[in-house]
């Protein structure tokens, strides 16, 4: 602003002087504001610490806490899918009598894997690392859980297990379905190299040893 007479400059200080003493005001008005919300505050520590007691920060323990992890959710669909592969993968028309060799005792063996083998299995060489129980269980219940028997005990690394299917005295006409369907169906299943009859301590005609193909997942 460009001052061209005294008046004019008498006026601009006038107007100066009062912006000055109102930015004043204002400071000091902000200055009283805030040691009154200090006052405040120091007022209600002491309240606090007449009516709960003097109080001591804990020590740091020096742990360092890790937020848990969320939980996935289950793939439920794709295990019904697998579920529903598995079923259809084992057929009960599959036809396995003529791959059986049935000398005194029955077993079977792909083709390559030698008698020797079989002899072995037979004997015991091979702990048995796992059991599946099929007792009491209806054809449709026992193909799945065959099934996933087969290839959980594959994908652990594991090469000898023990299928139980009964000897069928429990059954209409003391007729073996059971045993024949499982038979059928290790037949199909690739992971089986072989399998024979278990010897009577281990469960006789009612049950089988299987060796399974060593796992590539295993080192």
């Amino acid at each position: 602003m460009k001052v061209r007479t005294l008046s004019e400059l008498k006026t601009l200080k006038k107007a100066m002087a009062a912006r000055a003493a109102q930015l004043a005001a204002q400071r000091a008005a902000e200055a009283a504001a805030r040691q009154a919300a200090q006052q405040r505050q120091h007022k209600d520590r002491l309240l606090f610490e007449r009516v709960v007691g003097a109080v001591q920060r804990l020590p740091h323990h020096g742990r360092h806490v890790v937020p848990p992890h969320p939980v996935q959710p289950l793939p439920q669909q794709r295990q019904r899918d697998e579920q529903a592969v598995m079923q259809e993968a084992l057929s009960d028309e599959f036809d396995a009598e003529t791959l059986l060799f049935t000398d005194e005792h029955l077993s079977f063996r792909r083709p390559g894997i030698g008698q020797e083998v079989a002899r072995r299995l037979r004997q015991g060489d091979w702990s048995i690392q796992a059991q599946l129980d099929l007792h009491g269980l209806r054809t449709d219940e026992a193909r799945p859980a065959l099934s996933e028997f087969i290839r959980e005990a594959h994908k652990r690394g594991l090469r000898c297990v023990r299928v139980v299917h009964g000897k069928g005295l429990g059954s209409p006409g003391k007729t073996p379905v059971l045993k024949g369907r499982v038979h059928s169906w290790l037949v199909q299943k690739s992971e089986v190299m072989a399998f024979v009859q278990a010897r009577p301590a281990e469960g006789g005609a009612g049950a089988l040893v299987v060796l399974l193909r060593p796992s590539p997942r295993v080192t």
